[in-house]
């Protein structure tokens, strides 16, 4: 019994969906009338919600007994019966308009006035199923999620003539529950969740389908860079594959902007329904049997997220702009209707709004499909500088982003992070004594500030840093150079032997001093069209802010030789090659990656991390017992850390640890 006039609800339909519905309205109190249309039906239904409520029970989540609540679940196979002195009605049958349009025509005449209809429909319009009765403005979208008893999200949708009176009323049972509603304020063909779900399985099947990427790859990433419970095939082959193909078809005829996936119709058509018939995407042991595809820890690293996600972020700018739902239920939706581990507003405030707006344009132009067009909420954000958090304003706003603007760069503290961003756009970020000062200064102002675990240094505009200003090479006397490299030496080594790890995010030309700075850092991570070198030869003179030295290291002889004497550069792809840099990836996705190790390298204990970073750079340099000594003291400090306990005790108890730096 609620505090709404609510009392007694007619669920209709007790199959996949209908009968854990009744099972939530039943453990909340309410009595249940479960229509089906035959005795059988209704008794493995029964059967199937004991089932649940038993498993229930023994974790210690229900507040009564199972038979208590199994009494207040009624049968019947007629609809008249069923909905007799309801106050609220839901219909959970097949997804067939027609059918469900007759079971509402039927309900219609024999339901109390007052009572609320409500559709659990994913794919079919709410108005369209409301004009069957007579009670439109009592007539309301309830779509659960499934299984309807352990997921949280519960979509509700006003239809066109839906009274806020409903949605409200809805809204405050949907809380009664213990679900999470969030109110979708436009009838638009599959509401939020499944707009968004399906927008990243298309583009992942046209990747397959177009580009010839592996699926396994494909879902690989999305578990291991995007940190997704499921990768999009396996999640398809979950969802049953002609469920999948029938929403997509179900939204398409309703407007949904989409093309097909011809990997799901082929393999429906022949009967690969994934798990439910035990090979979909995957072999399964057998119907109904789910084992989870295995995937490698590196596996799927080299591809691109941002282009994957970039149509839903474009479905999310859409709904926005439309009206249908908030920016905050919408990013509720992914993180309860799809266990996402962030709202989708947050992954584009974080990768960068311009760089959703390039992943956007590049697939327009290849594919020549109109869904990839840019929503213009998106391309105004960018002019209008709202690039996410990395301008302090996106989707959100982020008043914990400082900013500190010194001469010839930037320091944007954004925890656990602080990005050192060279700010000469207009020159390509070309190095000077003074840029040198302030990169120190930069670092010591933040080392030992609580909040930054890792330091990032980068360029604004389309370079990295494209080495020392040669107008300083004019006329300079040889005492004065061995000053401007004294300079340079000092940056290189601050960050060398900084007690943060430093991570360089190489944009465009990172050639000169450019290179000697990244080469300093603890990891390189460029982007794909970044060019790396040491042209210093072609000016007649060398390296002279480590280049010599630190290139040797990082790669070998013949190869630092090489690009030393003949001055040529090379691009990021051979900088991996040669092992200068530790990753590359696309344009658009490299501020999303360095995000992604930022995370993880927070992640992990601060002093650790310093005493580590020392033992491996005075190694590298020690002869091999100066270094072992070197390294045994470095291990008797870290094991006296209250992190090292902390760590060690979380490793016993099979959890994960709270490193404080300690």
């Amino acid at each position: 019994m609620s505090n709404l006039g609510i009392r007694r609800v007619a669920v209709l339909g007790a199959g996949t969906m209908g009968h854990g519905i009744a099972e939530v309205f039943a453990m909340s109190g309410f009595e249940v009338n479960l229509m089906d249309v035959s005795d059988e039906i209704l008794r493995n239904a029964l059967n199937r919600i004991r089932d649940s409520l038993e498993r229930l029970s023994r974790r210690g989540e229900l507040r009564e007994g199972v038979d208590a609540i199994m009494s207040r679940i009624h049968t019947t196979t007629k609809v008249a019966e069923a909905v007799r002195d309801i106050d609220f009605l839901v219909e959970a049958v097949p997804e067939n308009a027609d059918l469900k349009k007759s079971i509402f025509r039927e309900a219609d005449q024999y339901a109390p006035p007052h009572a609320i209809f409500a559709s659990n429909t994913s794919t079919i319009p709410i108005t369209e199923l409301s004009e069957a009765t007579s009670r439109r403005e009592k007539f309301v979208g309830m779509h659960f999620m499934n299984p309807p008893p352990l997921m949280k999200l519960v979509e509700i949708t006003r239809g066109k003539y839906t009274s806020d009176d409903t949605v409200n009323i809805t809204v405050q049972l949907t809380r009664i529950l213990n679900k999470e509603p969030v109110v979708v304020n436009k009838d638009v063909p599959g509401f939020i969740v499944n707009r968004v779900l399906f927008r990243v399985m298309l583009e992942a099947c046209r990747e397959a389908t177009q580009e010839g990427i592996k699926i396994v790859d494909l879902d690989a990433m999305a578990r291991n860079v995007l940190g997704l419970p499921m990768g999009t095939f396996e999640l398809l082959d979950y969802i049953g594959l002609d469920t999948s193909l029938f929403i997509v078809k179900a939204m398409t005829e309703r407007g949904f902007k989409a093309h097909s996936c011809p990997l799901l119709e082929d393999l429906v058509s022949k009967g690969k329904l994934g798990v439910k018939s035990g090979e979909g995407f995957y072999k399964y042991p057998g119907p109904g049997q789910y084992v989870k595809p295995r995937v490698l820890p590196e596996q799927g690293l080299e591809l691109d997220p941002i282009r994957l996600m970039a149509p839903a972020i474009n479905e999310l700018a859409w709904l926005v702009r439309e009206g249908v739902a908030t920016v905050d239920d919408i990013d509720k939706s992914v993180k309860l209707g799809l266990n996402y581990p962030w709202g989708l507003s947050e992954f584009a405030d974080e990768a960068g709004i311009d760089n959703i707006v390039d992943a956007l344009t590049q697939l327009k132009n290849a594919s020549g499909w109109e869904e990839y067009e840019p929503d213009p909420l998106l391309t105004n954000y960018v002019k209008e500088g709202r690039l996410g958090r990395k301008s302090g304003r996106g989707f959100r706003e982020y008043p914990g982003v400082e900013f500190r603007r010194y001469e010839e760069i930037m320091l944007r503290i954004d925890p656990p992070s602080a990005w050192i961003i060279l700010n000469k756009p207009d020159k390509l970020n070309v190095l000077t004594p003074k840029m040198a000062d302030e990169i120190v200064n930069a670092l010591r102002s933040v080392e030992d500030d609580p909040r930054v675990r890792v330091v990032v240094i980068t360029g604004s505009g389309r370079a990295f840093c494209a080495g020392a200003d040669i107008n300083q090479f004019q006329n300079a006397t040889p005492m004065q150079m061995f000053k401007a490299m004294r300079h340079y030496h000092s940056m290189t080594l601050e960050i060398e032997y900084y007690t943060k790890p430093v991570i360089a995010a190489i944009n465009g030309y990172a050639v000169g001093g450019g290179l000697e700075i990244a080469m300093a850092c603890d990891i390189r991570i460029a982007s794909e069209d970044a060019m790396l070198g040491q042209p210093e030869v072609n000016l007649g003179i060398i390296p002279g802010a480590g280049g010599t030295q630190r290139l040797t290291r990082l790669t070998n002889l013949g190869i630092s030789k090489e690009l030393i004497l003949t001055g040529k550069q090379i691009s990021a792809r051979a900088a991996l090659g040669y092992g200068i840099v530790n990753r590359v990836v696309p344009k658009h996705a490299l501020e999303y990656e360095v995000t992604r190790w930022v995370k993880e390298l927070a992640s992990k204990p601060p002093l650790t991390l310093m005493l580590a970073k020392y033992a491996i750079n005075y190694g590298f340099e020690a002869p091999i017992w100066s270094a072992l000594n070197n390294e045994a003291s470095l291990f008797g400090v870290a094991i006296s850390t209250k992190d090292a306990q902390e760590g060690v005790k979380a490793f016993l108890e099979k959890r994960k640890p709270k490193f404080t730096g300690e």
